[in-house]
C-alpha cells in the first residue's frame, strides 16, 4: 500500500527515547538558515499567525493565492485581514505573478507567497513587486523541505514539519528580525495517536478507519509551542535529509514522466522539491472516481485542495476539480512507481 503523507521505512525508538537538546536542532538549522531567528510552533498555521502579529499586518489587506487551504480563513477573520485573491497558473499551481500589481490597493500591506506542492516560486519577480510597493513577504513553505543550500527568504517564512518528514505535528517560523512570541506548551490530543500510527505503512491503513476528514474552515487555534516529540522526530530526519531529498527528486522526475505519458498534466519540474507529486487528471477522466478506485487498490492519494479558499476564478476552479496528489516516499523505488502507474491505468479503464 502507498500513502501521500511522509512515513518511515524503518523505525527506530532511538529518536523517541534518546536524549534530546533543542540546541542540537537549532545548530543544524543554523547551518541551513545562517543568521536567522527560529521559533518552533505546534503547526505551520500557528507560525503564520505569529508572522502576522510580528509584522503588524492586522486590519489590512493581503495578496493571497485563491488556490489555498481553508485553514487560513479563520486566521484572516481573527486578525481582520481581507484577502485579495489571485488566480493561479495551471503549470505551477501558484499565484499568477502577472496579476499582482493590478490588484494592489492602498490597504495591501503584504503578499503571501506559497510554494505549492514543493515548487519554489519566482521570488526575484515577487520581491521586485514588493519592494516597489513597500509590501512585506510571508513565505508559506509548508510544502517545501528545507533547502539543500542556504537561500534568502522573504521577511519571514513558515514551515510545517509533518508535511516534509515523518512527524505528528509541528512547524516553525524563521525571520531575520527577533521574534518575541511567548507561547503556551503543547497539548497532546487523541488525534495525535492516530497521526503517529499513520507514520508506519503497516498501520496507516488501520488509522484511516478513525481519521475524519478535517473540517477546519470555522476553527481557530491559538498558537502553541511544538511538542518535544515533534522536535525529536524532526531532528532525526535532519540527519540525512539531503540524501533523502535528492532521492525524492529523482523519483519524482521519473513519476512525472510516466504520468505525462498517460495524459496527466504535471507541475513544472524545475526548482521543484516535490513534497507532493501532483498532477491534473486528463480532461476526459473523473478525478473523484479515480481517487476512489485507487483507494480500493490500497493506493491512498489525496486531493489538495479540492475545496480551496476561493473558487470563483477559472484556473483555481479547474485545479480543484482535477488535482490529484500521488504517493511518493523518499524510499520508494522505480518499480513502486511502475506499480502505481499500472493501477492508475487499470482504474481509468
Amino acid at each position: 500500500m502507498y500513502f501521500t503523507h511522509p512515513q518511515f521505512k524503518f523505525f527506530s525508538l532511538k529518536p523517541v527515547l534518546g536524549r534530546f537538546f533543542e540546541t542540537d536542532l537549532r545548530n543544524k538549522l543554523g547551518e541551513i538558515f545562517p543568521g536567522v531567528n527560529v521559533v518552533f510552533t505546534d503547526s505551520g498555521r500557528s507560525a503564520f499567525q505569529i508572522a502576522i502579529k510580528e509584522l503588524k499586518l492586522e486590519n489590512s489587506q493581503m495578496l493571497v493565492p485563491a488556490y489555498l487551504c481553508d485553514i487560513f480563513l479563520p486566521i484572516f477573520k481573527k486578525y481582520n485581514i481581507e484577502p485579495i485573491y489571485l488566480d493561479i497558473d495551471l503549470k505551477t499551481f501558484q499565484s499568477n505573478i502577472s496579476e499582482m500589481e493590478e490588484k494592489i490597493t492602498p490597504r495591501i500591506k503584504s503578499i503571501l507567497v506559497c510554494h505549492t506542492y514543493g515548487l519554489v516560486a519566482d521570488l526575484d519577480k515577487i520581491s521586485a513587486i514588493a519592494r516597489k510597493h513597500g509590501l512585506k513577504i510571508i513565505e508559506d513553505c509548508a510544502h517545501v523541505p528545507l533547502p539543500l543550500s542556504p537561500r534568502k527568504f522573504g521577511d519571514c517564512a513558515f514551515f510545517s514539519f509533518a508535511k516534509i518528514c515523518p512527524d505528528i505535528s509541528g512547524g516553525m517560523l524563521i525571520s531575520e528580525f527577533p521574534i518575541n512570541a511567548v507561547l503556551p506548551d503543547y497539548k497532546f490530543k487523541p488525534s495525535d495517536a492516530i497521526k503517529f500510527l499513520r507514520l508506519f505503512p503497516s498501520l496507516a491503513n488501520f488509522s484511516e478507519i478513525f481519521r475524519k476528514e478535517q473540517l477546519s474552515a470555522e476553527e481557530f487555534h491559538e498558537p502553541r509551542k511544538a511538542s518535544k516529540l515533534s522536535l525529536k522526530l524532526s531532528n532525526a530526519y535532519l540527519k540525512d535529509y539531503k540524501q533523502q531529498l535528492e532521492a525524492r527528486i529523482g523519483l519524482a522526475n521519473y513519476f512525472q514522466k510516466k504520468l505525462a505519458e498517460i495524459g496527466f498534466e504535471v507541475q513544472n519540474p524545475e526548482n521543484n522539491t516535490f513534497t507532493y507529486i501532483s498532477a491534473l487528471v486528463p480532461q476526459n477522466a473523473n478525478r473523484d472516481e479515480l481517487f476512489t478506485k485507487l483507494r480500493k487498490q490500497r493506493i491512498f492519494c489525496s486531493r489538495i485542495w479540492r475545496k480551496p479558499i476561493y473558487l470563483n476564478l477559472p484556473n483555481t476552479s479547474e485545479a480543484a476539480k482535477r488535482i490529484i496528489n500521488f504517493p511518493l516516499q523518499n524510499w520508494l523505488e522505480k518499480n513502486d512507481i511502475d506499480k502505481i502507474i499500472s493501477c492508475i491505468l487499470s482504474a481509468m479503464g
